[in-house]
């Protein structure tokens, strides 16, 4: 099965000594799994932004690595540059990317931010999705004042006191660590040196302001010429093109005109694909009529089946856990079928605000069990690594008995936690099994038989990694949460065997 990926996007200060860049890059790229997608300097702007990919422990512990060799060669009393900035690592944002969650996200910045205060001493605060408070969402909020005002305001203004890490700025100064939704780092180059036409046309597009809603923009010099330079928050709601045609008649409006425009990093291919449709005026425009959309497809029907090959195959991982994840997501995948054939029908309006609840915990659920596929092929791995591990001395045995029993533990707690995960899908499926589109109502049964497979599955897998510490109290609360998952789904299961019943005459075994 495919591995999480996160994006990342740290931001450092530092865009003119390509030698201090290229040791920050060493020390991301100390770390296995993780890439470096895209390189942007900027030396007006003293500032360099990286885009790294990877699965999110290893892109969490290359930016750590980064994080601590940019506060050792930059020193934040000497920086210069056009761009806000706090920190020799300025701000870290987590991005979901794939079979990760905006959840996940907010955990690995708090991660990442509770070990850079505790190790490195780093003042560290969190923003947009990780904020801690309302008024720490904005970037803009916490860079208030800069580096310079914020070396005093952090001692004197308890509204400044950072999230993690000491109330005081060392030369290194602080980071903002976040999660947030992909957006665009956009710059608009002008036909003119006068930076104050920049100045005012952010004014006007920037939401702040009263301008664009998910825009911000300030206006800088850049290489002799005026920029606007931007973040686009939500490339669908305000699309680049829109933004563009706004600036152009702005610039007009004082005399001069976009000279060219620049992207920071990566962007998204939708966000150029809708840019081009606006342009030119493709109204019938469908996204299967993009080359690109159809490489990568399945060319036969074998590869939709990879899991399964996985399965039968002699490997011990993936085995029964795995299965039994897959299985439960099958059944949250049917509790969002019949909320989609429910949601917009005349005939249920009453109940699509509940349809529409259970889509989005649907979805949300089917995701994580999915990664939870994969989670329990690891943890199982996990175990047969720490049987494998020497026992020659009575240090090496007693080493080795501790890293089986945790590791055993831990491929308990996985199959629980699909088990609890496939409690709520259950719940979900009785919702939509008593209020749904009665025309599906058997798909919101064969969720419910689905659910209660998945359950005995996991169930049989929490049972058999606790086998051998069945007397351990941390073992006896794993079984006394799977036993009351049981007795819950037990219920809940009856309820949708009534609902079948009742509304479409149907017995479920």
């Amino acid at each position: 099965m495919p591995m999480p990926l996160v994006e990342c996007i740290p931001n450092y200060s530092e865009g003119r000594r390509s030698e201090v860049v290229d040791q920050i890059i060493a020390a991301i790229l100390s770390v296995p799994e993780v890439q470096i997608l895209d390189r942007h300097s900027d030396a007006d702007h003293n500032r360099t932004v990286l885009t790294l990919l990877g699965v999110p422990e290893a892109v969490k512990e290359s930016v750590f690595r980064s994080i601590a060799k940019a506060a050792e060669l930059i020193d934040m009393d000497q920086h210069q540059g056009e761009h806000p900035r706090i920190g020799a690592t300025d701000v870290v944002p987590f991005v979901p990317i794939r079979d990760i969650s905006m959840a996940d996200c907010v955990e690995l910045a708090r991660q990442l931010g509770n070990r850079v205060g505790t190790e490195l001493g780093i003042p560290v605060y969190l923003y947009e999705d990780a904020a801690t408070s309302p008024e720490r969402v904005n970037l803009e909020n916490i860079r208030k004042g800069q580096y310079e005002g914020l070396k005093e305001e952090i001692i004197t203004n308890p509204n400044r006191k950072p999230d993690y890490g000491p109330a005081k700025l060392g030369k290194a100064g602080a980071v903002v660590i976040g999660a947030r939704e992909a957006l665009i780092a956009f710059n608009v180059y002008l036909t003119t040196e006068d930076e104050s036409i920049a100045k005012k046309i952010a004014k006007i597009i920037r939401y702040s302001s009263g301008g664009l809603r998910f825009v911000k923009a300030m206006g800088v010099l850049v290489d002799g010429r005026a920029q606007v330079s931007m973040n686009l928050t939500n490339y669908r709601k305000t699309p680049i093109a829109m933004v563009v045609e706004t600036i152009r008649r702005e610039a007009k409006r004082n005399g001069v005109a976009i000279h060219h425009s620049e992207l920071v990093g990566l962007v998204p291919q939708e966000a150029l694909v809708d840019a081009a449709v606006w342009y030119t005026q493709l109204d019938q425009f469908e996204p299967s009529q993009v080359l690109e959309n159809h490489l990568g497809q399945p060319q036969n029907e074998d590869n939709k089946y990879s899991f399964l090959d996985e399965l039968a195959s002699e490997a011990p991982t993936p085995g029964g856990g795995s299965a039994a994840a897959f299985t439960a997501a099958q059944a949250a995948a049917l509790a969002a079928m019949v909320a989609r054939l429910t949601i917009g029908k005349k005939k249920y309006a009453e109940v699509e605000a509940d349809m529409r609840q259970v889509l989005e915990k649907a979805e949300s659920l089917r995701k994580k069990l999915t990664l939870a596929i994969t989670e329990d092929a690891q943890a199982f791995e996990a175990v047969m690594a720490a049987m494998k591990l020497p026992k020659t001395t009575p240090e090496d045995i007693e080493n080795r008995n501790s890293a089986i029993q945790s590791s055993y533990k831990i491929a308990a707690e996985t199959p629980l936690k699909t088990a609890e995960f496939t409690l709520e899908v259950l719940e979900l499926l009785k919702v939509a099994g008593e209020k749904g589109n009665v025309n599906a109502i058997t798909d919101a049964g064969t969720g419910g038989a689905l659910a209660m497979a998945a359950l005995a599955g996991a169930g049989a897998n929490v049972r058999i990694n606790l086998l051998p510490y069945a007397e351990d109290s941390h073992a006896q609360s794993i079984l006394a949460r799977l036993v009351a998952v049981e007795k819950e789904m037990s219920s809940l299961y009856l309820d949708i065997k009534k609902a079948l019943k009742d509304r479409a005459k149907i017995t479920l075994l």
